[in-house]
């Protein structure tokens, strides 16, 4: 039973699937029973069995987190934009509850048309991000805005509250949680927000692969081949082990965390929350690793443990990243605010079996301009034409893209979108994304079947 306000610690991996983790019970995470402090986190809490992202890219996702709004209703559809100034963050309200607030890792959301170099730009990817861009985290801070600038799978810098340079040698995902421990055992007058933000398990951009801890090529060769990546192109043959080592290291520093609450008696008194911002489909569905409306891009983990989620539940309703804000206020006793977009996931475990969302409104970027609904049934996606500049926040006309039906086709891999069979179930889809488009982001486009 918790006392007065509880410790809100929310604990973030960048491109992880949601198979990764040996709970959801699929093969990859089961193989090595990889994951199992999450595991733990969920037999004594909730696991979102169908968790999907609204954004399959790492700083519109970490946009929509922060302010519960649409990235493109903020100016943050694509990476290299930075949360406006003008709007107020999850941080803000837990500042304004007298919650000390707390960021640790990637944060992703400073810098501003810095490759451009227009009269605009705001370049903070490999300098100490000032106060006025951390989106009101203010008691703790040591953070890079782009984390795979300023490091590598061993070694780096991140940069404190007072901007000095913190450095380290060891392995990133350790680093990040030596960070975590640091704030957490100081000491503490006030509930507490904490917001941990791993790189892992991302690839390393400059290095083009997965960077795992050593030892993970020989200890994950013998993976089994997901169902979505079987018989496929792509670069998963060769990096996935280090991508499940990264996996199971972020899994021993969950376990660091909460052994340190468990240390200071407060593991009981705080809820904690983990999730990614996107899942992983080793360019398989396009150039690179997410940004498709497929589910190895969308499905995400989500695990809570404390208060309502506590009792070993699983979740089989639709959750979107766009209930996060709500759900970490709600958390906390904080009323939420009418702007924000999504729903708190308490309801779920309030009303059991009621959905809160009949679909997961999907925007896509930078691959392409594209609009998806994720329904327990089905996947539908549409597209700009081909040759739209991929950077814009939206675009007049889509064109038909994808259609998947989960239950006969759960990898997607046969695309109905052309199948006059499905030509209603297309229109009726067509109809909810189009209502999903108005009320999101005030457009009525052309959707047109190419």
């Amino acid at each position: 039973m918790m006392k007065n306000r509880p410790n809100v610690v929310f604990l973030f991996s960048d491109q992880q699937r949601y198979d990764t983790v040996s709970c959801y019970h699929q093969p990859l995470g089961e193989r090595f029973h990889l994951t199992p402090n999450l595991d733990q986190l969920a037999a004594e809490g909730t696991l979102f069995e169908n968790a999907m992202t609204c954004q399959p890219v790492c700083g519109p996702a970490r946009a929509c987190i922060q302010t519960g709004k649409y990235p493109s209703v903020i100016g943050c559809e694509v990476n290299d934009r930075m949360l406006p100034l003008t709007e107020k963050g999850i941080a803000h309200y837990f500042n304004e509850a007298g919650y000390e607030t707390a960021y640790v890792g990637k944060w992703h959301l400073a810098s501003h048309h810095s490759f451009a170099k227009r009269e605009d730009s705001v370049d903070y990817k490999t300098t100490a991000v000032p106060e006025e861009y951390r989106g009101g985290y203010k008691d703790f801070w040591v953070a890079a805005d782009v984390l795979e600038f300023t490091s590598h799978g061993y070694g780096g810098y991140l940069f404190d509250k007072d901007g000095r340079k913190r450095e380290f040698e060891h392995y990133r995902a350790d680093a990040t949680t030596d960070f975590a421990l640091e704030y957490l055992r100081r000491e503490k007058k006030a509930p507490f927000f904490l917001f941990v933000s791993y790189i892992e398990p991302h690839h390393q951009n400059d290095r083009s692969c997965f960077e795992g801890p050593e030892g993970s090529k020989e200890k994950f060769r013998d993976f089994p081949v997901p169902g979505d990546l079987e018989g496929t192109g792509g670069d998963w043959r060769e990096q996935m082990p280090d991508y499940l080592g990264q996996c199971s290291s972020l899994d021993e520093n969950v376990g660091r965390i909460v052994a340190e609450l468990k240390r200071q008696g407060i593991y009981d008194d705080t809820v904690i929350l983990y999730t990614a911002d996107h899942g992983c489909h080793f360019c398989t569905r396009n150039g690179e690793y997410k940004r498709s409306c497929h589910d190895d891009s969308l499905h995400v983990p989500f695990i809570a443990k404390g208060g309502v989620f506590d009792g070993g539940h699983r979740v089989s309703e639709l959750t979107s990243l766009i209930d996060i804000a709500p759900t970490l206020l709600q958390a906390a006793g904080i009323d939420v605010p009418k702007q924000m977009r999504g729903v708190p996931m308490q309801q779920l475990l309030v009303h059991p079996g009621k959905p809160i969302h009949p679909e997961v409104f999907v925007q896509i970027s930078e691959s392409c301009v594209g609009r998806a609904l994720r329904t327990p049934e089905w996947t539908y996606c549409v597209e700009a034409p081909a040759g739209t500049d991929p950077l814009l926040p939206s675009f007049p006309v889509y064109e038909e893209k994808y259609l998947y039906s989960l239950s006969r086709d759960p990898f997607q891999r046969e695309n109905l979108v052309d199948s006059p069979a499905f030509s209603a179930v297309r229109d009726r889809l067509r109809e909810i994304l189009l209502r999903c488009i108005r009320e999101e982001e005030g457009e009525t486009p052309e959707i047109r079947h190419s």
